[in-house]
């Protein structure tokens, strides 16, 4: 890792929410020494607290904590921070957790028992996602929907708008979107948008990839933008104004 990476991530908070001290303090220390600042929550009281006090740059949140339920408490704290990055760090590890993990809008989900060393590398992809767009542009391109609604993006300054109001997006579902949008007209097709738009294998999961453009769509309201090309993965059907 070079110093200047180090640096930067200085610059980063982490919260670990697990009940498991073990976990949550080897899960710390790699961190840590990666040159991140973390500090950990054995329960959600303890996390709505330090939430208060100072909020993070991330939220490595476990789901069966003792005091309540993980993904509820992401779902309510999306509805006031809707662009906290979360990562999901559970034992539960069905897909439909992770799908619903997706739906609630987490950056990322990695399933108990897992490397640290792999739990480090998605946090370092998160925050390249978060702060690198795919490619610079000078223009903030408008798209206009069959419907006759206006979609400008605004790359600068990670903005989505949707008419006269703006639009809140996870870092995956920015990429996702922009990566369509520069491809307007044209199929992407899932493993493309994997390979674009994550830093690393999603452990398979062309279904995360549907999740998000769920989520994306359900955002982007009213008006009819991507396309399902069935079997193949999505086009972007915004005509550039």
């Amino acid at each position: 890792m070079e110093i200047g990476d180090v640096k930067y991530q200085l610059m980063k908070l982490i919260y670990i929410v697990e009940d498991h001290d073990v976990i949550r303090n080897g899960v710390s220390q790699y961190l840590e020494l990666s040159g991140f600042e973390v500090k950990g929550q054995a329960n959600l009281a303890q996390a709505k607290e330090a939430i208060k006090d100072r909020l993070p740059d991330l939220i490595i949140q476990d789901v069966m904590l003792p005091d309540g339920d993980g993904f509820v408490f992401i779902k309510n704290l999306k509805k006031d921070y809707p662009n906290l990055p979360v990562i999901f760090m559970t034992a539960r590890t069905e897909e439909s957790d992770r799908i619903l993990g997706f739906e609630l809008g987490a950056d990322d989900y990695i399933s108990k028992p897992f490397s640290p060393k792999e739990l480090v590398l998605r946090v370092q992809a998160l925050f390249r996602r978060l702060d690198s767009p795919i490619e610079s542009s000078s223009d903030n391109p408008v798209y206009a929907s069959e419907e006759g609604n206006r979609l400008s993006i605004d790359e600068g300054q990670h903005l989505i708008r949707i008419d006269e109001g703006e639009i809140s997006l996870t870092a995956a579902e920015w990429r996702i979107l922009l990566t369509l949008s520069k491809n307007a007209g044209e199929l992407v097709v899932r493993n493309k948008i994997l390979e674009e738009c994550f830093d690393y294998s999603f452990e398979s999961y062309e279904r995360v990839v549907d999740t998000h453009i769920k989520n994306i769509r359900a955002k982007l309201r009213p008006g009819s933008w991507i396309e399902t090309v069935r079997g193949y993965g999505y086009k972007f059907v915004g005509k550039r104004v």
